[in-house]
């Protein structure tokens, strides 16, 4: 990778819409050599997906929730059967196997409260590896960005 990989990076990690031209004028480069780039890109697993950042509040999904969990075992079975969960689980938008207190760290997106104590009951009360949670209800999303670069 070079700088004018880098720079398209930059542009289609804001906007994934732009198109090869609207690239080409801001990298310095010709369109075709843009797609080409974003080609190789996307085969080198570089770009691993491009998708629709949906707004929350439109969605009547106006409540995030921060959860670490810690687990009571920690064999690779327990993790793998946690984590294959957290994946099935629709509110669910990132889950981080992490290091330090908490055994990972879950981020929700939840209508209301209600709707989070029925996925406390779901997911974490009736099942028997969960040794105790902590959640965190955000007040305010001050920056949300998957931004590498």
């Amino acid at each position: 990778m070079d700088d004018k990989d880098l720079a398209i990076l930059r542009l289609v990690q804001n906007d994934a819409r732009l198109t090869a031209e609207a690239i080409s004028q801001d990298v310095g480069l010709s369109a075709p050599a843009v797609q080409k780039r974003l080609k190789r890109l996307r085969e080198n697993g570089v770009i691993e997906r491009e998708i629709a950042v949906l707004s929350p509040a439109k969605l009547g999904r106006e409540m995030t929730v921060i959860v670490e969990v810690i687990l009571e075992r920690e064999s690779r079975a327990h993790l793998d059967a946690f984590k294959r969960k957290m994946r099935d689980a629709p509110a669910v938008q990132q889950c981080y196997y992490t290091t330090g207190e908490a055994d990972f760290i879950l981020i929700l997106s939840m209508q209301d409260i209600q709707e989070y104590e029925a996925f406390t009951q779901a997911y974490f009360f009736d099942e028997s590896n969960i040794s105790r949670f902590k959640t965190s209800i955000v007040m305010d999303r001050v920056k949300v960005s998957l931004d590498t670069l």
